[in-house]
C-alpha cells in the first residue's frame, strides 16, 4: 500500500482553495471590502472577553441565543416568520452543507446539481461517499424547468443542491422553478444556497417564502459576505425543525464554540450597519456589469456581489496580466469566462484599468 494510506478516491487530489496572494487589490473571493466599523469591533472584542472567561466549559452545543438571533434575522426576508427550531447554524455554510449530506446523503443516495455550479458540492458528495450527478444550466445560465424536473425525477436525488444567486454565474432561480424542483424531489431534500442572497437584486424574492409550502425544502446562508464577517465562519439555514433534528445528530459535539456564538451575536446587533454598505455593493455591480457590456464583453446577470464575464481565448492570460497589475480575479466556472468580486469604487478603477491594459496590449 501507498504511503500514507489515502482512500484511493482521494489520491492525487489538490485541496480547495483559491489563491490567496498579497495584492494590493483582492477581488477573488467575493468577500466584502467593508470591514466593521470600529463600534462593531469594540462589541466583538468585549463579547469575545466575557465568552472568553468560560473558556473552562464547554459552550451551548444548541446555540440558543444565536439561532433566535438567527431566526429574527431570517424572519424579516419572509412574510410567515421564521421561528428559532427552524434555523441550525455551523461553522461557515460549507460545514452546515457538508452536514446535510451527512445526515441525508450518503452510500447509496444521490446529490444533483446544474452545472456550472458551486465547486464545492461534488466534493461534499464525495467526502460522504454520495454518487454525484451533475445537470447542466442554459447559454444564459438559467434552469430549463422540463430538463431539470426530469433529471430529478430520473435519478430521485437524496438532496438538489441549487445556489441561488448561483456561484459562479450570479444568476437567481424564480419561485416557480424552486417550487417545482422541490415537488418533483418527492421525500428528497431541496437546498436553495442564499450565500449571496443579501445581494438580490430589489423584488427578486427569498426562497424562504417558501418554506411553508415544501416541508423538503431547505434555505441556506452566511454571515461571510454581506455581514463582511468570512473570517468568523458562521454560516446557517432554515428548515423544518425535524429536518434540523437530524443535523443534530451527525455534527460533532459543541461544534460552534463559544467565542464563535459570542461574534456572530455581536454582528448581528450591528446589522443595520454592517448591511449598509449593501446597496453601495449592489450599485458598484451594476455599473460594472454595464462597463463590461459597453466594453463588448459577454457578461451574465447577477444578484450577486461579483460578475462573472468573457470569454476569452486565454483566460490564463488575461488573468495574468491583471495580477501582474495588482488585482486578482478568479478562473472559475465555463472555460473562457473569470468572476470579478466587486469591491470599493477605488479597487474596481483599478480592475477596469487593468483589465483595457491587459486587453489593449494582446490586441
Amino acid at each position: 500500500m501507498t504511503w500514507p494510506p489515502l482512500r484511493d478516491e482521494l489520491r492525487g487530489l489538490a485541496p480547495y482553495g483559491a489563491p490567496q496572494l498579497d495584492v494590493p487589490v483582492q477581488l477573488n473571493v467575493n468577500e466584502n471590502p467593508y470591514g466593521p466599523s470600529p463600534e462593531c469591533v469594540a462589541d466583538i472584542a468585549a463579547s469575545v472577553a466575557e465568552a472568553a472567561s468560560t473558556l473552562n466549559r464547554y459552550p451551548d452545543r444548541e446555540f440558543s441565543e444565536l439561532r433566535t438571533a438567527l431566526a429574527a434575522y431570517l424572519s424579516k426576508d419572509t412574510p410567515h416568520g421564521i421561528a428559532p427550531e427552524q434555523v441550525w447554524a455551523a461553522n461557515g455554510s460549507n460545514e452546515v452543507m457538508l452536514q446535510l449530506l451527512q445526515a441525508y446523503a450518503g452510500p447509496g443516495r444521490t446529490a444533483l446539481s446544474f452545472a456550472p455550479t458551486y465547486s464545492m458540492y461534488p466534493e461534499y458528495a464525495r467526502d460522504t461517499n454520495t454518487s454525484w450527478v451533475a445537470g447542466r444550466r442554459e447559454d444564459d445560465f438559467s434552469l430549463d424547468l422540463d430538463h431539470a424536473r426530469a433529471l430529478v425525477e430520473e435519478h430521485r436525488p437524496a438532496v438538489v443542491l441549487l445556489p441561488s444567486p448561483n456561484n459562479p454565474t450570479g444568476t437567481a432561480l424564480p419561485h416557480d422553478a424552486i417550487a417545482g424542483l422541490c415537488e418533483a424531489a418527492g421525500e428528497g431534500l431541496v437546498v436553495v444556497d442564499e450565500a449571496y442572497g443579501e445581494f438580490r437584486r430589489e423584488g427578486v424574492p427569498s426562497a424562504l417564502e417558501l418554506l411553508p409550502d415544501h416541508r423538503n425544502l431547505v434555505v441556506t446562508r452566511t454571515m461571510s459576505k454581506a455581514f463582511a464577517l468570512a473570517g468568523a465562519r458562521l454560516g446557517y439555514l432554515a428548515a423544518d425543525p425535524a429536518l434540523c433534528d437530524g443535523i443534530r445528530v451527525v455534527r460533532l459535539p459543541y461544534h460552534l464554540s463559544a467565542v464563535t456564538q459570542a461574534v456572530a451575536l455581536a454582528a448581528l446587533r450591528h446589522e443595520k450597519e454592517l448591511l449598509g454598505r449593501v446597496d453601495d455593493l449592489r450599485a458598484e455591480r451594476d455599473a460594472t456589469y454595464a462597463w463590461l457590456i459597453e466594453q463588448g464583453h459577454r457578461v451574465a446577470e447577477s444578484d450577486a456581489n461579483f460578475v462573472l464575464f468573457g470569454v476569452f481565448r486565454d483566460r490564463h492570460a488575461v488573468w495574468q496580466g491583471l495580477l501582474d497589475r495588482g488585482v486578482i480575479v478568479r478562473e472559475v466556472g465555463p472555460e473562457g469566462w473569470l468572476r470579478v468580486s466587486i469591491g470599493t469604487p477605488e479597487e474596481m478603477k483599478s480592475f477596469k484599468l487593468g483589465l483595457s491594459q491587459v486587453l489593449e496590449e494582446a490586441s
